[in-house]
């Protein structure tokens, strides 16, 4: 029984494997529409979520199976008390899988220790966001045809943007992959990243405040929101939340071929009047977001056809 408590759960082979299985989905669902016939996903999400969960639920409903869950912590025993541990082992008896969101680094790792069913991290507070990490990755190999060789920027809330976090450790296993962090001082890329991750493993990175200087030089923008969730007091918020806005005149900087994507939700980080440019597409990410956790349920319940 295997977990995905980080895009690193994967090898580089077996996440070829998943992406493929997932590119396949697309172009075939109908081949694969009662390969879980029988089986439940339980989403146990202790955190709001719109596309995360509501893409879990599809995607377990477009396999043939069925989901149970709930959507708040509120409206579960957690309001209670009731501990990850236990809360867990009850699902385990009702269920073949889990997806948990929680506000809490290392949640879903302490339910997986616990859980008799394979358990999905749909995100652990500014830790890692894993099924997004993905959705990434699909969406950058099928739209750029290549995983290698590219300037990536990451702009926002890089502190504690959990996609952030989980896109970095992922991209680094490919060759010539270079990051400009895009971010006011007060959320730039944690230490740890910087010293552990990237200057441990010799990948090429610079930071900077203005997304003008660099645009022009990006394969990639991942636009982030700053979260108001994860600040202590609102007038930091206040002040950073429109720090960067994406426009039509910013984008007459950057490059032809340069894909734009965001986790979402959108705030203000990017305008509107950017939807309808080709560079677009995170709202296409949000369909790749499906295949990937197709192939990731039938992966993790080793079903294959």
């Amino acid at each position: 029984m295997r977990h995905l408590m980080s895009p690193l759960d994967f090898s580089v082979e077996e996440l070829y494997q998943l992406l493929d299985l997932a590119e396949d989905i697309k172009l075939a669902p109908a081949k694969y529409a009662h390969a879980c016939d029988g089986k439940i996903l339980a989403t146990c999400f202790y955190e709001p979520s719109t596309r995360t969960r509501l893409s879990f639920e599809s995607a377990m409903l477009r396999l043939g199976g069925n989901v149970l869950g709930f959507a708040s912590a509120d409206s579960s025993s957690a309001a209670k008390g009731e501990s990850v541990s236990d809360t867990i082992r009850m699902i385990s008896a009702y269920a073949d899988i889990c997806a948990m969101r929680h506000s809490k680094e290392g949640a879903p790792m302490v339910a997986a220790s616990k859980s008799s069913i394979p358990v999905i991290n749909a995100g652990d507070g500014g830790h890692q966001h894993p099924t997004q990490t993905l959705t990434d990755l699909l969406t950058i190999r099928s739209l750029k045809g290549r995983l290698t060789n590219l300037t990536i920027g990451l702009c926002g809330d890089l502190k504690f943007g959990r996609t952030v976090h989980s896109l970095i450790n992922a991209l680094l296993r490919y060759k010539d992959i270079r990051f400009v962090f895009i971010s006011p001082k007060e959320l730039r890329i944690p230490s740890y990243i910087q010293e552990d991750i990237l200057t441990k493993n010799n990948i090429p990175f610079q930071e900077v405040i203005r997304l003008e200087d660099v645009l022009p030089q990006l394969d990639l923008l991942y636009m982030t929101r700053v979260q108001r969730e994860r600040f202590f007091n609102e007038e930091d918020y206040v002040r950073l939340k429109d720090f960067y806005i994406l426009n039509k005149e910013k984008m007459e900087l950057a490059k032809e071929d340069m894909l734009i994507l965001h986790p979402l939700p959108r705030v203000n980080e990017i305008s509107v009047e950017v939807d309808s440019d080709p560079r677009a597409v995170y709202f296409q990410q949000v369909q790749y977001g499906l295949y990937v956790r197709m192939a990731l349920i039938l992966t993790l319940l080793e079903i294959s056809l």
